[in-house]
């Protein structure tokens, strides 16, 4: 998930950069490489399987690792280091809460369907198991909020590049949109896959040595603890303290509302109908690789909490009062403040570079799903049909390029937001969540008919929506923060469409039985027993093992964060 609400989206004028030829000579052998991939990608791009998810030929290790480089964008890194910076240890729940359980629904229950159904795309599985009215209504839905997604990444990447370079925000956002666009259109979704694994390891190269300089300023982390403890108190330091229901804390939440709000409705609406993150999975060569693509991503998602959140607390023990304006810095100058005062050149270009290889891995992963889900489900479905195969691989680069450039459209609108992060995080309440409440019906529920999927889509948007912009931004009813609306419209949304859902399932005709094989929980299709590769016997390829082992695992990291 992406972090919570800090404000506002701009920099310290002070933290520019001191980056000399080193710098810029790395930051474009990135530039290079990245291209190249593209190049090299486009020779295995022949049909529209190729372009759009990589002819499913893909290794489990490739999808995992891309899966969580698609996740790890710019705006969470620097977003999360500022949400700890103001709130502390609390950003522990959006990693081990708001994100394991529901990467290993998807990888264990959900991909079995996803996979063994063989669509293209999130909205198209919405088509085989409710009606047209369903998947082109999701299909709509998503390809706006992944125009929308993309253009805040774009964003956030002008506001820190004019910070810390110097480029205008126009050339900034120009530059790297046409960079995606270049190596998108050339290879597909091979070619942005590929540019995401290494962009997973330029971003660990630009994280590392940021939380490894900072604890060491700080006098380690039994320092880190004593200095806010004193300063922030012992609650700002642990994941749970000051969570108890009519308890005050920053967050504007308590236990109840971070589990159901963000641990399951928005944690499970995000992860699993995602189709930037699911398409990633969906590109695995059989079931077995496909299940283990969100399973192998969650991994790494248990300890980058750690590179994210130690920089953040570091910048609010070094810096008294971090954040508010007699500081002279604010809570997303975190990162930037610390690659400023502790990388030397060279490192600080691998810095630098990271940050960009972040932002173009969130836009890249949003753009590439949007080309396929209009491609694919709506100009094929609705407005060109019956065409040949090199058509519509010729027009989803047409679109691609056009998908860009309304990126770059929305990247503008998202700076009339003063909270991009919370921006972000509305998107999701929005869209994300009231498909997910139509996906756990119908998966579970024969009955669910076919009208129902399109009325519970439909009434869950509308709710949050309502929620968000009538009740909370009208002062009907009162929550204290930005963050605090989006798990209630989260809730909202999910009740809502689930009534509306059942409601409706009760009055109008359901699908027949046969034609839900392979679609509904307990069912199976001929797909869905595909055999797995050869070797797959091997403890370390047995999703359930991988499953419950990040489970486990993210478990027990709360402990030390507990008391």
């Amino acid at each position: 998930m992406q972090t919570p609400t800090y404000s506002p989206t701009y920099l310290a004028a002070e933290l520019r950069l001191p980056t000399n030829w080193l710098d810029y000579t790395l930051l474009g052998i990135y530039f290079v490489v990245v291209l190249g991939i593209g190049f090299a990608a486009r020779r295995s791009v022949k049909t529209t399987l190729d372009f759009f998810l990589s002819g499913r030929s893909l290794p489990a290790w490739v999808t995992g690792l891309a899966f969580i480089s698609a996740n790890l964008a710019a705006t969470e890194i620097l977003g999360m280091a500022a949400n700890s910076a103001q709130y502390g240890a609390y950003t522990v729940h959006w990693y081990w809460i708001g994100a394991i359980p529901a990467m290993v629904f998807l990888g264990l229950v959900m991909m079995p369907f996803y996979y063994g159904s063989k669509v293209r795309s999130v909205p198209e599985f919405l088509l085989l198991r409710f009606d047209r009215g369903a998947h082109l209504l999701s299909s709509i839905l998503f390809a706006f909020a992944a125009i929308l997604i993309a253009g805040v990444n774009l964003y956030a990447l002008a506001i820190v590049v004019e910070a810390l370079l110097g480029w205008p925000q126009w050339v900034a956002i120009v530059v790297a949109g046409f960079f995606v666009l270049a190596y998108i259109t050339l290879g597909g979704l091979s070619s942005a896959i590929y540019n995401e694994v290494l962009q997973f390891f330029v971003i660990l190269a630009a994280l590392i040595p940021i939380t490894v300089l900072a604890l060491k300023k700080v006098g380690g982390w039994d320092g880190l603890t004593d200095t806010l403890s004193k300063s922030h108190g012992d609650d700002f330091v642990t994941a749970w303290g000051g969570t108890g229901i009519g308890d005050a804390n920053p967050l504007g939440a308590n236990w109840l509302t971070i589990v159901l709000g963000l641990g399951f409705v928005l944690s499970f609406g995000y992860w699993t109908t995602n189709f930037a993150e699911v398409q990633r999975a969906l590109s695995a060569k059989n079931l077995s690789a496909a299940q283990r693509t969100p399973l192998i991503a969650a991994f790494p998602k248990i300890f980058i909490v750690f590179l994210v959140m130690i920089p953040g607390l570091a910048a609010a023990a070094l810096v008294p009062g971090f954040g508010t304006e007699e500081s002279g810095y604010q809570y997303n100058d975190a990162i930037p403040y610390l690659m400023e005062g502790l990388l030397p050149n060279g490192v600080l270009g691998i810095a630098v570079t990271g940050l960009l290889a972040a932002f173009m891995a969130g836009m890249a992963a949003n753009v590439s799903s949007f080309n396929t889900v209009f491609t694919t489900d709506i100009w094929a479905r609705y407005v060109v049909t019956d065409r040949e195969d090199g058509y519509y691989v010729r027009f989803g680069r047409l679109i691609t390029a056009i998908g860009v450039m309304a990126s770059i459209g929305t990247a503008f609108l998202a700076s009339s937001f003063s909270n991009i992060m919370s921006y972000l995080q509305t998107l999701f309440s929005f869209f994300n969540v009231p498909m997910f409440v139509v996906f756990i019906i119908g998966m579970f529920w024969k009955r669910a008919s076919m009208k129902s999927g399109f009325w519970g889509l439909l009434a869950g948007t509308t709710a949050a929506m309502i929620n968000y912009f009538v009740l909370y931004k009208q002062d009907i009813i009162s929550i204290p923060s930005d963050q605090g609306a989006n798990f209630v419209s989260a809730i909202a949304g999910f009740v809502a469409g689930g009534v509306v859902m059942v409601a409706v399932s009760l009055f109008t005709a359901p699908k027949p039985t046969e034609e839900l094989q392979g679609l509904v929980y307990g069912t199976r299709s001929p797909g869905m027993a595909e055999p797995s590769a050869p070797g797959d016997e091997a403890w370390y390829r047995k999703p359930a093992l991988l499953g419950w082992g990040a489970v486990v695992l993210a478990a027990a990291c709360y402990i030390p964060f507990s008391f």
